[in-house]
């Protein structure tokens, strides 16, 4: 049998989700058309796949509360950058897709009266190919 998940980690895991709902919300609202959230195949996973125009945006959201020690920003470590590549070469060949490809970052902090802050950084990094 698992182990049972902390308080601590169930409301991180709240967090990320809410996250990920008010970052689709803004991208949707600022002209993307969202075309998976969560998407895994295999090992590989991606947060949010979006497109507008002829670019194709893999967007890494991050998340925290208000106060934490580091700010969502400081979460995209180069071993997260690298996994997001190679699940991006992943499903640009899963799909068969040629398209400009984008990665970027919604950084969201939710302060303690539960609102929230969103960053939106695009270009967040560039791939070496």
């Amino acid at each position: 049998m698992g182990r049972q998940a902390t308080s601590e980690e169930t409301l991180s895991h709240r967090v990320g989700v809410q996250g990920e709902e008010v970052a689709t919300r803004y991208l949707v609202e600022h002209g993307f058309e969202i075309l998976h959230r969560n998407w895994r195949s295999g090992r590989y996973e991606l947060d949010i796949v979006a497109r507008r125009d002829e670019t194709l945006h893999i967007v890494e959201v991050k998340c925290r509360r208000a106060g934490s020690l580091t700010r969502p920003e400081e979460a995209m470590t180069e071993a997260k950058f690298r996994a997001i590549f190679r699940a991006a070469e992943h499903y640009l060949a899963y799909y068969q897709l040629d398209l400009e490809t984008q990665f970027d970052l919604i950084a969201v902090e939710y302060t303690s009266d539960s609102r929230c802050c969103i960053r939106y950084i695009p270009d967040a990094v560039t791939p070496h190919w």
